[in-house]
């Protein structure tokens, strides 16, 4: 079957790293969000965001969910996949970069296109994506160093942050399970 995955990246620093990986030839990168995506209408099957649609300003929120649906073939899918704000590796990370307000505003933002038809919803599925860690300073480069976000945490916060892994941290290094929502969407047809 003839497939092709174009995948959009807001990250620059990221998506020059995609750009300089080595990937099968039908996949195809692209810099820039959901809140403009660069495709025709209806020429996707399946549209996937992982973890993300909380990174889209909020006002924007509503427009990218536009955009996904324009994009979708009648019938197509939207899988959209958030954090839940709960757990213990959230009550670690919310101590530096607190999302709470971002990814109830996520959640809201799918109810309201669901209610506006501009989709309909086949599922609800939870579960636990785990995480793990080899020591503090795995968690440190790729959690607190994000390239995608400019954390700057006082000593007093770094040393709350580093104390509060601590608990979790084990001979085999720190292991989570953070939980997840995702939001299965159909376009209906016309």
């Amino acid at each position: 079957i003839d497939r092709t995955i174009t995948a959009f990246e807001v990250d620059a620093i990221q998506h020059a790293k995609n750009l300089d990986g080595e990937w099968p030839p039908n996949i195809a990168f692209h810099y820039g969000g959901a809140e403009a995506i660069d495709c025709a209408d209806a020429s996707a099957d399946v549209v996937f965001m992982f973890k993300s649609l909380h990174h889209v300003p909020i006002g924007s929120m509503p427009r990218a969910l536009e955009e996904i649906a324009r994009v979708l073939k009648p019938n197509g899918h939207a899988y959209i996949s958030e954090p839940v704000f709960a757990g213990p590796f959230n009550d670690i990370i919310k101590l530096f970069h607190d999302e709470q307000a971002v990814r109830e505003a996520a959640f809201d933002a799918v109810r309201i296109a669901v209610e506006r038809s501009l989709f309909e919803l086949e599922s609800e599925i939870f579960f636990r994506a785990p995480a793990s860690f080899k020591d503090f300073t795995d968690f440190e480069e790729r959690i607190i160093r994000a390239t995608h976000t400019d954390h700057r945490l006082s000593r007093k916060v770094y040393e709350e942050v580093r104390t509060k892994f601590a608990r979790h941290l084990a001979p085999s290094g720190a292991y989570f399970e953070a939980p997840m929502r995702v939001d299965v969407l159909i376009k209906p047809r016309d």
